[in-house]
């Protein structure tokens, strides 16, 4: 095998330890996206405990991708603060994983100011949790991944990978969607927009995915040539 794919398939998929700075910097990361997350799920249970009631509740506040996708930062600055030695917590701490989490709370944040923010005006406490999961989360946990996580060790085939996430989610949402009648986006609402509608916003986003993955791509290979071997 040539060194340059020895050192991805080493580099991509290895957990790599993070510095006393970035570990501080993780846990305000961390924070900033578990507060929000508790808030948000507090402020849903609270607004639907005589509807729905708290076991749908819950299962609509895990059909978010922007709930899921802070979630996943959530795990991983858990992960580069207190370490763990468990499959899941190495994955965790992979440059393949990190890399992936990047794009799916990048994404959040573009979709979020450039489509969604235009259809609702949170309030009072809303207004701070939707800034903490849409805006300072998104923001904060990319200069993160920038600024402290090892570089160097991507490459194209990650970025197949780190697909199937919101490909999953799609899937799931089209398939919730059919049964209670109820989308997590207006973009995806099949029943107000139809089939042939919803599929050119999932291409587009699809296209959103995969210039914004190849722009990490490309950061990470320039962070690793101008940083060193990590």
């Amino acid at each position: 095998m040539p060194v340059s794919d020895t050192r991805h398939a080493s580099g991509a998929g290895a957990a790599h330890p993070i510095g006393p700075s970035g570990r501080a910097f993780a846990a305000l990361v961390g924070a900033v996206s578990l507060a929000s997350l508790v808030g948000q799920y507090w402020l849903l249970i609270a607004s639907t405990w005589d509807t729905v009631g708290p076991a749908l509740a819950t299962l609509r506040y895990l059909s978010y991708f922007t709930i899921l996708s802070n979630l996943l930062v959530t795990a991983t600055c858990a992960v580069a603060v207190f370490g763990g030695g468990s499959r899941l917590a190495r994955w965790l701490a992979s440059a393949r994983a990190r890399g992936g989490i990047a794009l799916a709370i990048g994404v959040t944040g573009t979709v979020y100011v450039t489509i969604l923010r235009h259809l609702w005006q949170p309030q009072g406490a809303q207004w701070w949790v939707d800034s903490g999961l849409h805006y300072a989360t998104p923001a904060l946990y990319l200069l993160w991944w920038l600024a402290a996580v090892p570089h160097g060790g991507l490459g194209w085939r990650d970025l197949g990978r780190w697909l199937w996430f919101p490909a999953l989610y799609v899937v799931w949402a089209f398939l919730r969607g059919q049964v209670v009648h109820e989308y997590p986006y207006p973009f995806l609402d099949v029943g107000a927009l139809g089939w042939p509608v919803v599929l050119r916003n999932s291409v587009g986003v699809l296209i959103l995915f995969l210039v914004f993955g190849a722009g990490l791509l490309g950061v990470d290979r320039l962070l690793g040539r101008w940083r060193g071997p990590d």
